[in-house]
């Protein structure tokens, strides 16, 4: 939805909301009048100069996740309580210019991917009404999916970030678990549990994740990015996907969808590799089926034994029994996902990534009233075991199905890994990648490590990630050094003692540039290059006896032009 200022963007979702008339979508929705006064106070900080990424962009929040001055429910009216503070991720956002609409509905205490199980109503399809919506971030999806917001903030246990996501047709991402921090997020399985965000594009999806990233003292378990995280696929990118015995529990027409997005894929020239997922499958049916579940009693279980009047039935029959699970199954359980958490990190060693139906099927709401819970394991079949081994997920449209309901894939990639899983998706949805991890430290080449060129090997095995041509300042003079592989070597001379030489900037991590550092041959050298854009960054030069010795190739203007003569 295009709109011009803040103030129109409000007046637009108010406007749609009317029109749409899916109130079940809401818990709690904001009177549009306080929106109003936020969206000129908005207008007012641009005005005077604030930089806003997200400015008068509208936020859904999914009612489990704490805004202060709204209630918060978890879909349990007797649960609910006044928030007196804003979630972190929540907070990230509204800073950057987002303004919350309110609050939306979900399968009650995050329990469910079907988008079913709430007092305040059923939420139906974005699109086709007697389709679910998915769960169990339901109203945060369709909040999207219909216009209305721009981002919606969801939670991701068993894929309550990428079912909705895929059952309307947008975008959800799942980042490695901490990485945002879930401070002011009412738990699910604490351990497993993941702040998501919805959008209708991966690029402001991608944005959005940006913002919220970020460690929280007062999340025992939020994380950083490692200092050797990955920030760019190989050229030529590696996926896996599923055997097609893995794919049996399957729909036929999800099926079918699947098979055109591999081979278009396929044609991009792509390359795809089957590989046996089945102990992933069997992880999945850990967190409902297994031990792990007693994470939810220990989240809610003591207010559920209170027999609420407005608790979901399958809700409390999932939870209550946890009750009486015993300590060594959990422990038994804990230590089968250590083992397979090592199992996956080796199966997707050789990959960049692992691409996945996001569920199973498209059930009508009529189906899942008759049979609950056999439906909603089937839909976090290639869901539910991502966070229990720590891997991070990306899930996008695909070309929808011959009836035309919509399908989704999903990116899965390792624990940190994100920026993988988001350039893969780019390549599904035909955009440009955008960045999602900003911790890497700006690098110039002008040699072997340029692009086609001998050692860019080396660069990608750290998984550096090409940021754009450059050109030094005429300080510096190129040599062609007696070295095997041949290089350059580059030297400053002093201003106007050289000519302009053309590299190439790569974002590479800080362990992958000391690592860079600590393997350097000489007569090789890092150091501070001077940019013709004013800027100073690392890059490859040489010393100066090495150039005096060596044949002055400046002329060229940079490495490739003497190659090419």
């Amino acid at each position: 939805m295009s709109v011009t200022t803040p103030s129109a963007r409000v007046a637009a979702a108010y406007a749609r909301i009317a029109e749409v008339d899916r109130p079940e979508v809401w818990i709690t929705l904001r009177p549009q009048d306080d929106l109003a006064a936020e969206a000129a106070e908005l207008e007012r900080r641009l005005a005077s100069g604030a930089r806003l990424p997200l400015a008068g962009l509208l936020l859904a929040v999914k009612d489990n996740v704490d805004v202060a001055g709204l209630p918060t429910t978890a879909a349990c009216p007797e649960f609910a309580y006044a928030a007196t503070e804003t979630a972190s991720a929540v907070e990230r956002l509204i800073q950057a210019g987002a303004l919350v609409l309110g609050k939306t509905n979900l399968d009650q205490f995050a329990t469910g991917l079907v988008g079913t199980r709430s007092p305040y109503g059923a939420v139906r399809n974005a699109h086709f009404p007697e389709l679910i919506s998915g769960g169990s971030s339901s109203g945060s999806a369709v909040a999207v999916a219909l216009g209305i917001a721009d981002l919606a903030i969801g939670t991701d246990t068993a894929g309550s970030g990428r079912v909705p996501a895929a059952l309307n047709g947008i975008v959800g991402i799942k980042t490695t678990l901490g990485v945002i921090p879930t401070h002011g997020v009412i738990p699910a399985c604490a351990d497993y549990d993941a702040v998501t965000i919805f959008a209708a594009n991966l690029e402001l999806a991608t944005i959005a994740s940006k913002i919220m990233v970020g460690k929280d003292s007062r999340d025992p378990r939020s994380r950083e990015w490692p200092s050797d995280v990955r920030l760019a696929t190989t050229a030529a990118p590696k996926i896996a996907i599923p055997r097609a015995e893995d794919l049996a529990p399957l729909s036929e027409p999800y099926r079918a969808a699947f098979t055109k997005i591999v081979a278009a894929l396929r044609d991009q020239g792509l390359s795809l590799t089957e590989i046996d997922i089945s102990p992933l499958l069997d992880a999945a049916r850990l967190l409902y089926d297994g031990a792990i579940v007693a994470e939810r009693y220990t989240a809610v279980g003591e207010f559920i034994d209170k027999g609420a009047a407005g608790l979901d039935p399958t809700v409390a029959g999932i939870i209550t029994p946890a009750k009486r699970l015993e300590a060594h199954a959990f422990a038994r359980d804990l230590d089968t996902l250590a083992e397979t958490r090592t199992l996956a990190t080796q199966l997707l060693a050789a990959y960049d990534g692992l691409l996945l139906p996001t569920t199973t099927e498209h059930p009508t709401l009529a189906e899942v009233d008759a049979d609950p819970l056999t439906i909603n394991r089937r839909l976090g079949t290639y869901t539910n075991f991502c966070n229990l081994l720590d891997l991070a997920a990306v899930a996008v449209p695909g070309t929808p199905t011959a009836d035309g309901h919509p399908f989704g894939v999903t990116i899965i990639t390792p624990a940190f890994a994100d920026q993988l899983a988001i350039d893969l998706a780019a390549h599904i949805t035909g955009t440009t990648a955008p960045l999602l991890v900003e911790t890497g430290v700006s690098l110039a080449v002008f040699g072997a490590h340029l692009r086609g060129q001998p050692l860019h090997w080396q660069l990608e095995q750290l998984g550096a990630r090409f940021a754009g041509e450059i050109t030094t300042t005429d300080a510096y003079r190129l040599t062609a050094l007696d070295t095997t592989p041949p290089k350059p070597g580059l030297v400053r001379h002093g201003e106007g003692k050289g000519a302009p030489i053309l590299g190439e900037e790569f974002l590479i991590s800080p362990a992958g540039l000391g690592r860079f550092l600590a393997e350097l041959p000489p007569p090789m050298a890092l150091t501070s290059i001077e940019l013709s854009d004013g800027r100073s960054i690392v890059g490859f030069a040489c010393t100066y006896d090495a150039a005096v010795a060596a044949t002055d190739i400046t002329d060229f203007g940079g490495w490739v032009a003497y190659l090419r003569g």
